[in-house]
């Protein structure tokens, strides 16, 4: 079998390990894994690692466990989500005669894996590869443990700096449709207060709890902030709380896209290799059109149309105990 293998979207940390699993799987079947460079325009462009009769081997992918990063490149393509970008990439996949397709990435990638099964024969499997949590069909996705580490390591250096100034910082964070990492990172590094796309943000009731922390005795604060939140992230909801008479002094830090790179933690490795097998193993079984995951320990294939029609949204639970815990 001719498998083509694309990163797409946004990177996150265990794209590597899960395209080294892959290609391991495929040689124990004897397949020929071609990687597609820059995602969805690498392939409209046919750009093939190492040229498309280079197929990617057991030794081209040796130390990819521990690296961050995507090997074959990411990118967006504006021209793929096009009825022109998609009859190009039937094209392609034709012209060089591949059998299957495994695309890892997010929602985007994944609704981009729907819509090319509808316009090609060949079979699809896409990989949950993604930092924001935000995907159905699987419990958590390729990315998103290392992403809460790195958080919560900022976090944890930022209590030092907030302590020793009495201060407070709103740490704004990736997810801009889904909290789940906004709420994981303030769970796991113990902070009071957390703001996300999932529950309103009412910036009287932020500055009545900042008040009744600092008639505790609390000296510092540390919020996180999902970019999602209505209020367009952590520098706004600043000001507001700020304008509102907030009894601690303010700043701002942005994680930004540091939250995407690193070496992948344990899990992420874990996870990207049990589901780059299996996602093979799924092509061989005749599988296609659907969306390899981890549910409750177990391997799952979910169709892709039912992945991409919602997201997740566990960050209200878990808003809820961060609020409990807080005093």
């Amino acid at each position: 079998m001719k498998i083509g293998v694309l990163c797409s979207g946004g990177d996150a940390p265990g794209m590597n390990p899960c395209l080294r699993a892959i290609v391991r799987a495929g040689e124990k079947y004897g397949d020929q894994v071609v990687g597609i460079r820059h995602g969805y325009e690498g392939l409209l462009n046919e750009e093939f690692w190492g040229g498309e009769d280079r197929a990617i081997n057991v030794r081209d992918v040796s130390g990819l466990t521990n690296r961050g990063g995507a090997f074959l490149n990411c990118s967006r393509s504006k021209r793929f989500s096009t009825d022109e970008g998609r009859v190009r990439a039937v094209e392609v996949l034709e012209k060089y005669r591949f059998d299957a397709l495994l695309t890892i990435g997010g929602n985007g990638t994944l609704s981009g894996a729907r819509d090319l099964a509808t316009v090609w024969k060949g079979q699809i499997i896409g990989l949950p590869g993604t930092i924001d949590n935000d995907l159905l069909g699987t419990d958590m996705t390729i990315g998103f443990q290392t992403a809460i580490q790195t958080g919560v390591e900022a976090v944890d250096k930022l209590r030092d700096t907030a302590g020793s100034h009495d201060m407070m910082f709103l740490v704004e964070v990736m997810g801009r449709y889904c909290g789940d990492l906004a709420t994981h990172i303030a769970l796991a590094s113990g902070c009071e207060l957390v703001e996300t796309r999932e529950t309103p943000t009412v910036i009287s009731d932020i500055v009545a709890k900042l008040n009744r922390f600092k008639s505790l005795g609390k000296r510092s604060i540390i919020m996180v902030v999902a970019e999602g939140d209505e209020f367009g992230g952590a520098v706004p909801i600043m000001e507001e709380l700020r304008a509102n008479g907030s009894p601690y002094e303010m700043r701002t830090v942005i994680l930004g896209h540091v939250q995407r790179g690193g070496t992948p933690a344990p899990g992420d490795r874990i996870l990207a290799t049990k589901l780059g097998c299996y996602a093979v193993d799924a092509l061989h079984q005749g599988e296609t059109g659907k969306m390899a995951g981890e549910i409750a320990g177990q391997l799952t294939l979910t169709p892709l149309e039912e992945v991409v029609v919602g997201r997740r949204d566990g960050a209200v639970e878990l808003t809820k105990l961060i609020e409990r815990v807080s005093v």
